[in-house]
């Protein structure tokens, strides 16, 4: 398992990989295009059916109760992830990305796998963080420590009264916008959620198989970020 927590990331990392929380005025500004009003007050039971990636053979379900600006409960249960490791999970939304899962024709370098990054097009950014506890921004994306861990491969997660913020980014983690407008396009069926880590080489943990470091940081494998299931919030 790896010893080194993936929250050292740096500021480049979070550019890359997730909007960062700023406020209602600058990301309004920065997403003229974002809807505006939709199903304002509306409470939305959705559901998603996590389907592997990168050959994976993880599986699972994700609910989401979303009201307002806000998801009063939400829950993940997943199997066949790599045992007894953490696992990253987020919720990704942008206007500006086809906002459902990764093939491989996001496959950029060819090597036959969707890194994380390579999966931004088609999911876009994170906009909220599903740790076990404190902060669910996207400030949190790579806070291990505070992700669940699949016991025997097992993820059962649960939380309530999760906020949506005001969200921009870079490149496709451009587009968020503010958290009312978030919420409004997840309750339109445009979240996608997202599980990270495999282990390529069935090792027992996140190692530097054969895949390598992570385009995210030389210092982290593949395995450890690279996303393992998604599905999107119908």
């Amino acid at each position: 398992m790896m010893k080194k927590s993936m929250t050292t990331l740096g500021a480049t990392v979070l550019m890359l990989f997730a909007a960062t929380s700023v406020g209602a005025s600058a990301a309004s500004a920065q997403n003229p295009e974002a809807p505006r009003g939709k199903g304002a007050d509306k409470t939305v039971t959705l559901t998603a059916t996590l389907s592997e990636l990168n050959g994976s053979g993880a599986s699972g379900t994700a609910t989401a109760i979303v009201r307002n600006q806000k998801i009063q409960h939400i829950e993940v249960h997943a199997e066949g992830l790599t045992p007894d490791a953490p696992h990253a999970q987020h919720i990704h939304y942008g206007n500006q990305a086809l906002n459902e899962c990764p093939t491989l024709l996001q496959d950029d370098n060819g090597d036959g796998r969707i890194n994380t990054v390579e999966g931004l097009p088609a999911y876009g950014p994170v906009v909220v963080s599903l740790t076990t506890t404190g902060d669910t921004t996207p400030a949190s994306l790579l806070a291990v420590d505070r992700y669940p861990v699949a016991a025997g491969g097992m993820l059962d997660y649960s939380r309530d009264n999760i906020e949506f913020t005001d969200v921009a980014g870079t490149g496709y983690a451009g587009g968020a916008g503010t958290a009312k407008q978030i919420a409004d396009s997840i309750r339109e069926g445009e979240g996608v959620v997202v599980i990270h880590g495999l282990d390529y080489d069935a090792d027992g943990a996140y190692s530097f198989s054969d895949e390598g470091a992570s385009e995210l940081d030389p210092a982290f494998p593949a395995e450890a970020t690279d996303p393992a299931a998604c599905g999107v919030l119908r």
